[in-house]
This record gives structure tokens, C-alpha cells and sequence, in this order.
């Protein structure tokens, strides 16, 4: 018997075409998110009586131990996910992503699957022996792809949610980086940081991480680079995060020796995530 090799949400269909009908089945979305043994699935409230019988389709066909659904947008400057179960079990997880492991709670702390291109880059632009400032740490994101495959000498990491600063904490020794890793909870306006000490800060927060330049400039070295998130509208596209970087770095008092910005996913309709380099003069 040949295995089937048809994409996990066919297969789901079929289970639950069999156990609730095929008109159920037609309704369901096709994408889901995996974050190791939890899943996370977008349905709609019309399909709600069949909650329970598309989680355990889809519990049957990954493996998984827990499937929530995606109830709304994250909430608050901490970006909690709405989510409710509807294969309940277990929502601690683990996630392995080039080379380093993630440990989070599915149901309380955000892991954003579009942002893994920029997860993997900030291990490839981070330099050995650099120190690096990530100003909203998180579990993580960056302060690990920085200390694991940058080889940072040492990685200030600012995070104030209490619960994913635990998380931070516990990543940095279950990837053998906490001799390297500085976790800090607190306000990343009012923590003690040394002074022009950085030479890369991370400043990972949407929908805009511009209000935080002034006091990246502050912490940076000369020759730093500081990485900028923020949403621009689509229509304007990546020249214009460029643009409202470069004007920031400015009133800051510095001035951008470079500016490079890229695009990173859809953030909404007509809304673009981008990510603007600014490096500063050496």
C-alpha cells in the first residue's frame, strides 16, 4: 500500500468529509501553522459546531498533541495570541529552526512563521565577537540566531513580558548560550545598558520600531548597524521604511552611512512588514 502523499489539508477533508460531511469538508481553509507538537488552524465561526471533529482530523494526520484555533489578531505591546483549543492538550512546545530550538507556550507567546527568513539572517549578519542589544527579545528571535550562529560575544536581551522573558531565559541555556546571552526584564527604555557599547541592535517591533531609534542610537558604537521593523503600505513599498528610518536616525542626531530596507511579508491588507538596515558612521 502506497503511502499518501497528498498535502496534510486533503487529507483532513477526507476525515472529516467521513465523521461530519462533505459540505464541512468543502468549507475548511487549506493553511495551518506547526509549532512541533501544537498546531494552529484558521476556521471560521460558521464551521464551529465541527471544531471538535476538524481537530481531531487534523490531530490524526500530524501527530500533534494540541490544535488551537487562531480566534483574532494578536492583542497589546506584548503581541499575546488569541487562540482556544479545539484538540485540547498540552500547549508547550518546542520549535527547531535552523539549527536552534525555541521553547514557548503556543497559547500565550507569538512565533510568527513569516518572520523566518529574518530569524535565519540575523545569525548570518551578526559577526563573531560582535555585541549585539535586542531591545524586544522576546523568547528569543533574534538574541539566539545573534549568539548561536553569529558567534556574538555577548547579546544584551531586553524583554518585558514576564512570561516570554522565562522562555528567553530557558532558550539561552537549552542552546548552550547563557554564559553569552544577558536577559533582562524590564522596560527598554529604562534598563542599564552600557552606552555606545553595540555594535548591532535589533529592534523587532510592529507595527513600528521607529520610536525606539533615538535610544538605539544611543547604545551604538560607531560603524553599528541598527535593524529597523516597522509596516509601510504596500503601495509605497521598502523605499519608504528607507525613508522614515533615515529621517529618524537623523533626529537622533546621527547620520545614516547606509540605509538598506527589504520587504519581509504581507501585514494586512495593503500593509507591508519591511526591515530597514540603518549602519552609522565609523
Amino acid at each position: 500500500m502506497t503511502a499518501d502523499r497528498r498535502p496534510p489539508a486533503e487529507r483532513v477533508r477526507d476525515r472529516v468529509a467521513a465523521t461530519v460531511g462533505p459540505d464541512v469538508a468543502a468549507a475548511l481553509p487549506r493553511g495551518h501553522q506547526r509549532l512541533g507538537r501544537v498546531l494552529i488552524v484558521r476556521l471560521p465561526e460558521s464551521l464551529r459546531p465541527a471544531y471538535a471533529a476538524i481537530g481531531d482530523a487534523w490531530r490524526a494526520e500530524l501527530g500533534v498533541a494540541t490544535v488551537l484555533r487562531h480566534a483574532g489578531t494578536t492583542e497589546g505591546d506584548w503581541r499575546t495570541p488569541r487562540t482556544e483549543p479545539i484538540a485540547a492538550g498540552p500547549t508547550e512546545t518546542e520549535v527547531r529552526e535552523h539549527g536552534i530550538v525555541y521553547g514557548l507556550d503556543a497559547a500565550r507567546v507569538m512565533f510568527a512563521a513569516g518572520n523566518r527568513t529574518e530569524r535565519r539572517r540575523a545569525g548570518a549578519v551578526t559577526r563573531p565577537g560582535e555585541t549585539v542589544v535586542d531591545l524586544f527579545a522576546g523568547i528569543g528571535y533574534f538574541t539566539l540566531p545573534a549568539a548561536v550562529r553569529g558567534r556574538a560575544s555577548r547579546v544584551w536581551a531586553v524583554e518585558a513580558n514576564p512570561v516570554a522573558y522565562r522562555y528567553l531565559v530557558a532558550n539561552a541555556a537549552r542552546n548552550g548560550v547563557a554564559d553569552r546571552v544577558i536577559p533582562i526584564l524590564g522596560d527598554n527604555r529604562e534598563v542599564g545598558i552600557p552606552a555606545a557599547a553595540a555594535d548591532r541592535i535589533f529592534l523587532g517591533f510592529l507595527p513600528s520600531a521607529v520610536g525606539w531609534v533615538p535610544r538605539a542610537v544611543a547604545l551604538a558604537r560607531p560603524g553599528a548597524t541598527i535593524h529597523v521593523h516597522l509596516v509601510v503600505p504596500s503601495r509605497d513599498g521598502v523605499p519608504a521604511g528607507e525613508a522614515t528610518v533615515a529621517a529618524a536616525v537623523a533626529a537622533a542626531g546621527s547620520e545614516p552611512a547606509r540605509i538598506e530596507g527589504r520587504a519581509v511579508k504581507p501585514y494586512g491588507p495593503g500593509r507591508t512588514h519591511v526591515v530597514v538596515d540603518a549602519t552609522l558612521p565609523g
